[in-house]
């Protein structure tokens, strides 16, 4: 292999509007800096405003947020929630830490959503839920997704952490489900370093996920002045974020516009300027039908296979570019077999050996997006020798 270039192009980096450490310096000086304070309350008008939802709560992680609707919706031994097998493992952990199964749903070859399809023959008389994950922030088929959680009497659960500013036929993704998800990890568009919020849109759940959010006790109600003390009332967690966390958030989410701006002009100039490559050498470029926008959280392009996956994200490191795969097929990981159960995945096992993503953050400026394009376009496709007839 050719020596590696130094690394000029990163995958991922956080991006800052400017506002963060004067906002987090008036959250320690004025205080109080633990949750539920004046920015905690701030960032959650302000996501409400973006997804259109009822009820936000911010939480430390996307993954604690998944954890409060399993307890939410009561789930433990003998129950089952359908969700897809292309995610990230904390979508399946959330359930099999109550004693649920997951049930592991193969993928759409166009968006990498949960092929709708394939859920029905997945529902049996134990489930209890059914889990989406808009992949890159494209929306799964949500008209009929949830015209089949009613009819089957399941509750829709997005999990939104690509989506945030994305839409579905007009509607916000993270406002369709019963409950829904979002991550503020670093690499997401908006973030906080970690955290995340969970987003009620069906009120008969926001008091009780208030209670859990709060180690189990009603201490909002106590703040608030409805009870003259307050009591453990329910099964709980310490989910609830600092304030100096939601400083930070808010400076991010008052700057939502402009952040969305700047990837879509990374993600719109790699899809443009790559199409002709992309054809001629056999790579697909994301699908995103025409009903549907999207908030540009990643960019990917599948490759023809995993041999050349491997080679192009060497060429690019080569030319100093840091490309990476994406999830590994959670029905065929050691926990998935052990605790979960599928009817076969075959669509996720091949995009996730040919999938590769390139650098996509808020930061990047022109010259970042020329080199990593001319990158990309530089590769050649591994020539195999073509055995001569005898």
């Amino acid at each position: 292999m050719k020596a590696t270039k130094q690394l000029a192009v990163p995958f991922n980096k956080g991006y800052l509007t400017g506002a963060e450490s004067g906002y987090m310096q008036q959250a320690m000086a004025n205080g109080p800096m633990t949750g539920d304070g004046p920015f905690t309350k701030r960032a959650n008008q302000l996501l409400n405003q973006i997804i259109g939802a009822r009820h936000t709560l911010l939480t430390t992680s996307c993954t604690h947020a998944l954890d409060m609707t399993a307890l939410l919706l009561d789930l433990g031994p003998g129950d089952e929630v359908i969700l897809p097998s292309f995610t990230f493992c904390s979508t399946a952990n959330a359930y099999a830490l109550r004693g649920a199964r997951p049930v592991f749903v193969d993928c759409r070859p166009d968006t990498l959503n949960i092929d709708e399809r394939l859920i029905e023959q997945a529902i049996t008389e134990r489930t209890r839920a059914i889990v989406v994950v808009h992949y890159a922030g494209v929306a799964a088929e949500m008209d009929a997704i949830t015209a089949l959680a009613r009819r089957h009497n399941l509750v829709v659960i997005e999990d939104n952490a690509h989506g945030l500013g994305g839409t579905y036929r007009g509607r916000n993704l993270g406002s369709i489900g019963a409950l829904a998800t979002q991550s503020f990890h670093e690499t997401k568009n908006i973030h906080c370093g970690e955290g995340g919020a969970l987003i009620l849109n069906d009120d008969r759940f926001y008091d009780r996920a208030e209670i859990i959010r709060e180690k189990g006790t009603n201490r909002g109600q106590f703040f608030r002045g409805m009870v003259d003390k307050y009591r453990w009332m329910d099964l709980g967690s310490s989910y609830l974020p600092s304030d100096l966390l939601a400083a930070f958030l808010t400076a991010q989410l008052e700057h939502f516009g402009e952040i969305q701006r700047r990837r879509m002009h990374v993600w719109t100039t790699y899809h443009n300027r790559l199409a002709t490559w992309a054809v001629e050498h056999g790579v697909i470029q994301p699908t995103v039908p025409e009903d549907r926008t999207h908030p540009a959280h990643l960019y990917y392009l599948l490759l023809p296979d995993l041999e050349t996956r491997s080679a192009m994200l060497s060429h690019l490191l080569e030319q100093g570019v840091l490309g990476t795969f994406h999830y590994q097929p959670l029905h065929l990981a050691p926990a998935g077999q052990r605790y979960g159960r599928t009817l076969g995945c075959p669509v996720t096992e091949d995009v996730a050996d040919r999938l590769l993503r390139l650098p996509i953050y808020a930061g990047m400026d022109d010259d970042d997006i020329n080199l990593v394009v001319r990158a990309v376009e530089s590769y050649r496709p591994i020539r195999r020798p073509v055995s001569c007839p005898k």
